[in-house]
């Protein structure tokens, strides 16, 4: 038997959805608009009850049309505050399609999970973003289905009456254990962490099982189920069940000559070598030492969710201001009553009207929202860096790219050697391309660190007017030895990186310094002082202490 193809099990997972909507929470369209996601949609609204609730989220839509709020006619017309049901309640027991998934915030995010528990509803995100964005991890792993719309979901296999049967028989069926610990054993060796997808892994079995009359799972509704609900979410293959012990190759005498003539010579002039990033183990006392390291007490939350703003629009409610709801503003109805109450008996109402309201009375509401993080890694890739710890450095890179992907954190990242510094990688939450420009990262010439904080400086600037959060981490040896405008001598190249460090302390940018020389440099000390920031010295150390040290430093700012 074939395998089916991407189109059958898109449609496969549009009839499981609709026999537990509730039980497996929705799924993830990963689509531009056109034929295959409408096709998609239209199936799973011709398998779903014809009283089932379908609402569409509209983009950047406000607590008060989300959770309820006032209904301003209905108090306006009786003379006391009236409460309105919000699109969430409205949607009970039914079926939330969210178009834009990938620009949905965390905080917008929060509130429809906490949602979907509270009124038992699913959620049909449709991700039309690019291949750095993604709905909010907290979001899509609530969510069962991922299904591949390469190409056109095939015809249903069932109809609207068979799935109506399986939905009425699905809490019937009992799942043993044996399928419980295939399904858990298959979901560790795929790499999945979250213990959400082996239990929607569970219920689609369940559902499959449901639809096809049978009272329990069997193997071919496990397959399915892992297929479906497993398989998208795999970080890796899962080692063949039985294989034969590797054969002992031949004992071969050492050939201690041909080694010696491969060892690679240093000479005065260093040529371009491409380092790979190591792995070095994590020594535990000298992550013992760092706990307590951390950076100025000034410095906002880097590396997490960013310096709070106020923001008209979006946020933590934190009280209103008198205002006009323009711009974006939202009016706060209950405070502006409450300012024009006092002055009814004083002011003149039209013939019809209850309450009598002018400009001064209005109030708009205040927010308080966390801006977005960028950590912005500046690399040493000169001479001495590529000789002593150029490899560490580009290790703890890539651990700490991990991380800030896992937190949807942007990342940026520079490089100077030679004469110059050059932007590797501009802000992205692509880990895969953050990956790839440190993979052919090359070490060699000169150490021109201020050219590289002047690239760091410009990037922050730019950050910090788009509302995000810069957090700028320098890996370098300290031997600063090219000045800006080319000069060499390192006199004149530590003059000019110490003169863009005040410039990040005047700006009160986060800065941290990771020493990778051998030996810590004072200059290293030094540079970290002008910046405001904290130097890192980690003459031991290998790429996990580096990553840790950084991470220490980010979560202590």
């Amino acid at each position: 038997m074939s395998e089916p193809s991407p189109g059958e099990d898109a449609a496969m997972a549009a009839c499981l959805l609709a026999v537990d909507p509730v039980g497996l929470g929705g799924a993830v369209l990963r689509c531009r608009p056109g034929f295959e996601r409408d096709r998609w949609l239209a199936t799973l609204r011709a398998l779903l009850p014809q009283d089932m609730p379908q609402r569409r989220l509209p983009p950047g839509i406000g607590d008060d049309a989300l959770l309820g709020g006032l209904d301003l006619t209905a108090t306006l017309a009786k003379g006391r505050p009236v409460q309105r049901p919000g699109l969430l309640e409205a949607t009970a027991e039914g079926i939330l399609v969210m178009p834009m998934a990938e620009r949905l915030s965390r905080a917008t995010a929060a509130r429809l999970t906490l949602g979907q528990e509270a009124h038992r509803y699913a959620m049909v995100a449709l991700d039309e973003g690019l291949e750095d964005e993604a709905p909010p991890p907290a979001l899509a792993d609530r969510l069962a289905f991922q299904p591949d719309l390469s190409e056109p979901p095939a015809v249903s296999l069932f109809n609207g009456g068979q799935v109506a049967a399986a939905r009425a028989r699905l809490a019937k069926v009992e799942s043993d254990d044996a399928l419980i610990e295939a399904i858990l054993g298959t979901a560790m060796a795929a790499g999945i962490a979250s213990l959400r997808a082996p239990a929607l892994a569970l219920r689609a079995a369940r559902a499959s099982a449901a639809l096809h009359g049978r009272t329990a799972p069997d193997a071919s509704d496990a397959q399915l189920a892992v297929r479906l609900v497993l398989g998208p979410r795999a970080t890796m293959l899962p080692a063949p069940a039985d294989q034969p012990p590797p054969e002992q190759p031949p004992e071969t005498p050492p050939e201690p000559e041909a080694k010696t003539e491969q060892e690679p010579k240093t000479s005065d002039k260093l040529e371009d070598v491409v380092l790979a990033a190591e792995r070095a183990l994590l020594p535990a006392q000298l992550l013992a030492s760092l706990a307590e390291a951390g950076l100025r007490a000034r410095a906002p939350t880097a590396g997490r969710e960013g310096a709070e703003r106020i923001s008209l629009k979006r946020g933590r409610p934190i009280g209103t201001r008198p205002g006009e709801p323009r711009n974006g503003a939202r009016i706060a109805l209950l405070e502006t009553l409450r300012a024009a109450a006092p002055w009814q008996k004083l002011r003149p109402r039209a013939e019809h009207a209850v309450i009598a309201v002018r400009r001064e009375d209005f109030r708009i509401k205040r927010f308080r929202e966390n801006s977005e993080s960028t950590a912005i890694f500046v690399v040493d890739a000169s001479g001495s860096a590529a000789l002593n710890r150029l490899a560490e450095a580009k290790g703890a890179v890539e651990l700490l790219l991990a991380e800030c992907y896992s937190r949807r954190d942007r990342v940026a990242v520079i490089a100077f050697r030679g004469k110059a510094a050059e932007m590797l990688l501009p802000p992205t939450q692509s880990l895969v391309r953050a990956k790839r420009a440190l993979a052919g990262l090359p070490g060699g010439g000169a150490s021109p660190l201020a050219s590289g904080l002047d690239v760091a400086l410009t990037m922050a600037r730019l950050e910090r007017r788009a509302g995000r959060t810069p957090l700028i981490v320098v890996l370098t040896d300290g031997r600063a030895n090219m000045a800006r405008d080319g000069r060499t001598g390192r006199p004149i190249a530590e003059e000019d990186a110490l003169a863009v460090a005040k410039l990040l302390r005047a700006e009160n940018h986060t800065t941290l310094i990771v020493d990778t020389a051998p030996r810590p440099q004072p200059f290293s000390t030094t540079l970290a002082t002008a910046a405001g920031g904290r130097c890192l010295p980690l003459p031991q150390a290998g790429a996990q202490a580096l990553a840790g040290a950084v991470r220490l430093g980010m979560m202590a700012a």
